[in-house]
C-alpha cells in the first residue's frame, strides 16, 4: 500500500548546516531524515538524543528545491527520504528518489533500537 508524500518536508540539519541522514547497520546506502511537522522532528530528536541545530523545510512541490536536494544527496549514497522515523518502533514512510523527483511513498519497518 502507497501512501502519499506530504506537502512539505521538515529536514534535520546539524551544527554545520549538513543534512542528518539515517544508515541501517550493514546498508551501503543511507536515507535522508525527513518529517511531516516540525513537532515530530523535535520529537525524534528528544527521544533519541540527536543534537539537531536547525530543522529547515522543503516543498514537495518545488521541483527545483527537490530536484537540487536529491542532485546534492544522491552524490553521498543516499538513495531515498524516511518520513516520520519513529525512534521507538522503527516504523517510517520510504519515499525512493525517481529521477529528480519524488517517487513512490511505501511503509518501511527497521528493527527498533535495543533498549536498556
Amino acid at each position: 500500500m502507497s501512501s502519499s508524500v506530504p506537502k512539505e518536508l521538515h529536514l534535520l540539519l546539524d551544527s554545520a548546516g549538513a543534512l542528518i541522514v539515517f544508515q541501517e547497520k550493514g546498508a551501503t546506502w543511507a536515507g535522508v531524515l525527513a518529517f511531516s511537522n516540525e513537532d515530530k522532528a523535535s520529537e525524534f530528536c528528544r527521544i533519541s538524543n540527536l543534537d539537531a541545530a536547525e530543522v529547515a523545510a522543503i516543498l514537495t512541490d518545488d521541483h527545483q528545491a527537490v530536484a537540487g536536494l536529491i542532485a546534492s544527496v544522491k552524490r553521498r549514497a543516499i538513495r531515498n527520504v524516511l518520513l516520520d522515523l519513529d525512534y521507538k518502533t522503527g516504523a517510517c514512510t520510504q519515499i525512493d528518489f525517481d529521477g529528480e523527483s519524488f517517487g513512490p511513498a511505501v511503509p518501511r519497518q527497521f528493527t527498533p533500537p535495543a533498549h536498556r
